[in-house]
């Protein structure tokens, strides 16, 4: 029996919480994702549970409890824990095997926490904001562009304990391409930990180029001949979604420079540098989501000047429509009045007169109106 079926003997080691979070948790559980093979199809939280020795995998053998007796008897390797979006109860067990943090495990199950990196005794416990980039056709007011997730990760002397929630973000190529490069992986635990904020940055990058090609089509439509006429709306929605992908990727940048400066005994000396190459690849995307936000502000600030404009462009049409109606208007309002004695009033040539002037003053008006560009 593999070690990922086996873990139904942890989870009765103990219990996280009360009841009654047990059951509220429980109740929102989504449905199993089987985005990686190595899933159970019974909705088990386990992802994959595989030990590691010099960089290589080792057969399982047993189960959970029994591969982390093995490793810290010998002193070589480590154990590596993959979990997909586990309740309190599934986690309960892994937490006292592991001797992980209350307030930690609490974060891992609940989930919805700001990036960050805390030290609990000799557990280092991170997390980390996953996006996705939502494919559409066309962007409107309603359209969703950045969809967010979480990864987790407890990190001891010999254990990595990988909590993910979302649909996205999945860890199995992360893993193989780990696993395919043996004296990377033999550095310890830390190398998983850098892995991941590597993955988790890379994916920021390219989330960051689809949403660009989004704002490059409203900068489009914005500056095209009918600007005026794009919805607003569309403007304000790629402004929430960028201002979702901010709240992702700026925290995370206390974090990364702690990895990279400060001495943490379970992070590997010769891993801090590849810490600071991720660095600077999160500076590089907090740089353009800041640039973005100035572009998105400069287009909707464009795009309110344009409305104005064509407000004031049709108050003139129509303020020049109203002056040159108002001359025939004035003219048969004092013909229209009820006296007897009137100049012109009986003149056989009056009307035509009247309707003349009435024509000439109108043309005058409008062949102003048109140099003006008021019409």
């Amino acid at each position: 029996m593999s070690m990922a079926g086996n873990l139904r003997k942890v989870t009765s080691l103990g219990g996280v919480g009360g009841l009654r979070r047990v059951a509220r948790l429980a109740r929102r559980r989504p449905r199993v994702d089987l985005s990686h093979p190595a899933r159970s199809p019974l909705g088990s939280s386990v992802v994959n549970c595989v030990t590691y020795r010099d960089g290589h995998r080792v057969l399982a053998r047993g189960d959970l409890v029994e591969a982390v007796k093995r490793v810290r008897r010998d002193g070589e390797g480590f154990v590596w824990l993959g979990l997909h979006e586990p309740t309190d109860r599934e986690f309960a067990g892994i937490a006292e095997l592991f001797d992980l943090h209350p307030l930690a495990v609490e974060d891992a199950v609940e989930a919805h926490q700001r990036p960050k990196l805390e030290r609990y005794g000799e557990t280092l416990f991170a997390v980390f904001k996953t996006v996705c980039y939502v494919e559409h056709e066309e962007l409107t007011a309603n359209s969703e562009v950045v969809d967010t997730g979480e990864i987790m990760v407890f990190l001891g002397g010999d254990f990595v304990v990988t909590v993910r929630h979302g649909r996205h973000g999945s860890l199995g190529p992360l893993r193989e391409g780990l696993e395919s490069d043996p004296a990377q992986l033999a550095q310890g635990p830390s190398t998983v930990l850098h892995a991941v904020a590597d993955h988790v940055v890379d994916d920021y990058l390219t989330v960051i180029d689809s949403v660009q090609d989004d704002i490059d089509q409203v900068e489009t439509d914005v500056f095209a001949e009918h600007g005026a006429r794009v919805d607003p709306g569309r403007i304000y929605q790629l402004k929430r979604e960028l201002l979702e992908l901010k709240r992702a990727v700026v925290p995370l940048g206390r974090p990364l420079e702690e990895l990279a400066t400060r001495p943490i005994r379970v992070v590997a000396p010769e891993t801090q540098a590849y810490f600071r190459d991720v660095s600077d690849h999160l500076l590089r995307a907090k740089e353009q989501i800041a640039a973005f936000d100035e572009l998105i502000n400069s287009i909707l600030q464009a795009h309110l000047a344009q409305v104005t404009v064509a407000q004031n462009e049709d108050m003139r049409k129509i303020t020049a429509w109203a002056a040159i109606v108002a001359v025939p208007t004035m003219v048969c309002g004092m013909y229209g009045m009820n006296f007897d004695h009137m100049p012109e009033l009986h003149w056989r040539y009056g009307y035509g007169m009247v309707v003349g002037v009435i024509s000439v003053a109108c043309l005058l008006l409008y062949r102003a109106f048109r140099r003006s560009r008021w019409l």
